[in-house]
């Protein structure tokens, strides 16, 4: 299974485009995500039912391979450690065709059934029809299953370098992201630059939200990786962030104020933080009461979504404020410590 190259994307690309094809577009597209690829955990494999194993770009290409029902096998994957952090360590994933799929765990547990989605992350976007070659198009609209990702390649000349699998189990999503190019499982991009302990583990209503929002396509890639980080965070800075986008301050402060300015966090100028506005990414009829009659909460910093909530009070294993693990036989909704600081008194302005 050789690795994926350029000629073989652009001869891929132009049997769907034609003459649409922009090769440069494509060429810079290919070496701008080179040198954005994080460490691999491993390499993997990709086969059908009863069939030889393949490479994940070969079996794109391939239009009898369906997706709905294949299967995702590491190669020699390392043992749980560092080159897992943020991941949930496994040996194989099988798809299902309704969307759904088994991850087998390293240890040789499971399987834990989730559901799966696809994100078409870094790739090469053909000119729409009928604008001009420098207008392109998002990749997805829409989070998708496997097949359907697939086959929105196959039909549009999307030339995928990397595509993420999110796996939303009964309570947390897993992001594993696939190099398409070099058959490789990619650490993920905080693991030795970000504290684990900082991550809050958000529902997965939640997280789907905000895949839904970043698979519209209206981010750029940075913005998108930023805002992934961020909302899984409580609130943190550009210093914090810099490590983990290649020490570059100025452009994660950039960034962060763009996400600002789109009303995706909020900026606290007194602590420097950053935080998330998880209520951007709800549906309307899950949105909070405003207005007169809306109850007011004591401490503003500590507001949160009200699918948080729900999520938190049908699984009763973490808060949903500081995401610190609940005691057994706990029966409230939040720690100990939040309820007292959402009950205490605001104190003077």
């Amino acid at each position: 299974m050789p690795p994926a190259t350029l000629p073989e994307l652009e001869s891929f690309a132009r049997g769907v485009l034609g003459p649409r094809l922009d090769a440069a577009a494509l060429t810079a597209a290919y070496h701008e995500y080179l040198p954005r690829r994080v460490g691999p955990v491993c390499k993997f494999h990709f086969s059908a039912e009863s069939g030889e194993p393949t490479g994940l770009f070969e079996a794109i290409r391939d239009p009898t391979f369906e997706f709905g029902s294949a299967t995702i096998t590491l190669t020699d994957p390392p043992a749980a450690g560092p080159a897992w952090e943020f991941l949930r360590p496994f040996s194989r994933i099988v798809f299902s065709a309704d969307g759904s799929a088994e991850l087998f765990e390293l240890d040789g547990s499971g399987p834990t059934r989730a559901m799966v989605r696809v994100l078409l992350r870094e790739h090469y976007a053909p000119p729409t029809e009928g604008k001009g070659p420098k207008a392109l198009r998002a990749a997805t609209r829409a989070l998708a299953t496997p097949q359907r990702a697939v086959e929105y390649a196959r039909h549009t000349g999307v030339a995928p370098f990397s595509i993420v699998l999110l796996l939303y189990f009964s309570e947390e999503r897993i992001r594993y992201e696939l190099d398409v190019l070099e058959d490789r499982l990619l650490r993920d991009i905080r693991a030795g630059r970000f504290p684990l302990g900082r991550r809050v583990r958000r529902p997965p209503r939640v997280a789907y939200g905000v895949d839904s929002y970043i698979a519209r396509g209206a981010l750029p890639v940075v913005s998108s990786r930023v805002l992934e980080v961020l909302t899984e965070t409580h609130g943190t800075s550009a210093v914090e962030l810099a490590p983990v986008f290649g020490g570059a301050r100025e452009l994660v402060q950039t960034t962060l104020h763009g996400l600002a300015a789109r009303k995706l966090a909020s900026f606290d100028r007194r602590t420097g933080l950053f935080r998330p506005r998880l209520d951007t990414f709800l549906p309307d009829s899950d949105q909070p009461e405003t207005g007169e009659n809306a109850p007011q909460m004591a401490n503003p910093q500590l507001r949160t979504s009200v699918l948080e909530l729900i999520s938190a009070a049908d699984s009763r294993a973490t808060c949903p404020l500081c995401g610190d693990a609940l005691p057994p036989g706990h029966r409230a909704l939040l720690c100990v410590r939040c309820e007292a600081e959402v009950g205490a008194e605001p104190g003077p302005a």
